[in-house]
């Protein structure tokens, strides 16, 4: 079974709908920009860093036209420092790969693990956009199932202004 297919069970297990849009591989926001175009709700942006340890790892979902200030993230969450956790790291906690950065990686942590963080202005849109685990395709939840779909996953949750 695929990384896109295994999302796509998922979700129906759960009841939740959703709509996907194919497009080209991508591997940042500026690439699917253009693909966005016709989808409706908030498009993400998402984030995997880790401390300076590397011992602990934050999933960050932010809308995708902000810029994270790094340091002030790092204070809200309650870490010194912050940095971006390596492609190994990536491929080691949510199975995916650069460029396909997801929250749908979290159904790869079985040990709950990555504690998620989510921007606070999420919470007012009506439908979020991401990727099923690879970057040929966006996939449309309501945010109302998105947080669902966090509940079944069990990852730590907050929200923090981004």
């Amino acid at each position: 079974m695929t990384k896109d297919q295994r999302v796509y069970r998922l979700l129906e297990e759960l009841g939740i709908e959703y709509r996907e849009t194919q497009h080209p591989p991508v591997y940042t926001v500026e690439e699917v920009e253009r693909y966005w175009r016709d989808i409706p709700g908030a498009h993400c942006k998402n984030l995997f860093l880790r401390d300076p340890k590397g011992k602990k790892h934050y999933l960050v979902v932010m809308l995708h036209n902000k810029k994270v200030n790094m340091a002030n993230l790092a204070g809200q969450i309650g870490d010194g420092r912050l940095g971006f956790a390596s492609e190994k790291r990536l491929e080691k906690y949510l199975g995916l790969e650069t460029g396909a950065v997801s929250p749908f990686g979290l159904i790869n942590d079985t040990d709950r693990r990555v504690r998620v963080v989510l921007d606070s202005e999420l919470k007012g849109a009506d439908k979020v956009s991401f990727h099923p685990n690879v970057n040929t395709v966006t996939v449309t939840i309501s945010f109302g199932d998105f947080e669902r779909f966090l509940a079944h996953c069990g990852n730590p949750v907050s929200y923090l202004t981004i």
